[in-house]
């Protein structure tokens, strides 16, 4: 994998409509406002024009507005249920086709989306501190991980899981939904891998439990692979792997042996590892072929030779 861009943002400073900084990704020159286009019209993220309207075939609607950054799938499939969703002022239906003569209302706001064109994901990868929540809206006014992003001018971040308050370690963050419910759909088994310290020593019995499998309020539970990292005192370290991402499922497993976790950090997400050199409270973006890998699709083709970037650093002030 290539090494990546980190960069930190400051919470307490809001998003500007700033000049380009990613003119080497979308192909424009430097200083011109990224407006998606380049001046050249309709342009994909690679500088490609999109398909004329006539020649377009319609799409699902959830996967129109999971490519356009909206919300993940699964979310847009909940909003079309509670008709919050609606198509030419008509409530729209799970599965129905829209193109680009459709216009297409979420809870009364007109979206614009593009069709045809087919471009590259970005994916966020944060070293998420203990003490934030994977919220945008948080009644107790507690700082929220999304302070800490970059600003998009189109669509929204939207996080690849979730960390509880008190758990740090690897958050991903994307502005493409589809990519979010391929890594987060139960059916897709995406590992997480957790490093936990506990409070006491695991047993044999406790071990061969947790392996097993645990009977949960919201159903059995088990780690695919639980090992010993060793510790010192009364604290122990283990690593343990989940096939998916339920709300507390680590702290909750652990507690139905009896034990407390004091502890939490997230290491791995599937194939994206938390990288060592990413600090609490810093993000770094994703390569755009490592993007393109992670999502399932075709790695772009450079048409020419390009200089790799030195990481540009900036300081960021935690909220207190």
């Amino acid at each position: 994998m290539s090494t990546p861009r980190i960069q930190k943002r400051s919470p307490l400073r809001p998003p500007t409509k700033s000049r380009v900084t990613r003119h080497d990704d979308w192909g424009l020159e430097p200083g011109r406002p990224d407006d998606g286009t380049g001046g050249r019209g309709r342009a994909t993220r690679h500088g490609a024009r999109s398909p004329r309207g006539s020649d377009i075939e319609p799409e699902r609607l959830q996967k129109v507005l999971a490519s356009a950054g909206v919300a993940s799938r699964r979310q847009i499939e909940e909003w079309v249920g509670e008709g919050r969703v609606l198509v030419n002022d008509q409530p729209a239906s799970l599965g129905q086709k829209i193109g680009p003569g459709d216009r297409v209302k979420l809870n009364g706001r007109l979206l614009h989306l593009r069709f045809g064109a087919q471009r590259a994901p970005r994916v966020l990868v944060y070293h998420k501190p203990e003490g934030e929540i994977v919220s945008r809206n948080d009644p107790e006014g507690r700082p929220s991980v999304f302070e800490r992003l970059p600003a998009l001018r189109r669509g929204r971040w939207l996080a690849i899981g979730r960390l509880d308050y008190n758990t740090s370690g690897l958050l991903l963050f994307t502005d493409d939904g589809n990519l979010a419910n391929r890594m987060m759909h139960p059916r897709y088994e995406v590992e997480r891998e957790y490093a936990v310290r506990l409070l006491g020593e695991l047993g044999d019995e406790q071990f061969r439990t947790l392996t097993e499998g645990v009977v949960l309020k919201d159903g059995p539970a088990r780690f695919s692979s639980l090992r010993t990292e060793g510790g010192e005192g009364v604290n122990r370290w283990y690593r343990a792997v989940l096939p998916e991402g339920r709300n507390r499922e680590v702290r909750r497993m652990f507690e139905a042996v009896g034990f407390t976790v004091s502890r939490l950090i997230r290491v791995r997400y599937g194939t994206v590892e938390l990288p060592p050199r990413l600090k609490r409270g810093m993000w770094l973006e994703m390569p755009e072929a490592d993007a393109c890998r992670l999502a399932g699709l075709p790695v772009p083709k450079k048409t020419g030779p390009e200089k790799e970037r030195p990481p540009k650093l900036r300081r960021t002030m935690v909220r207190k």
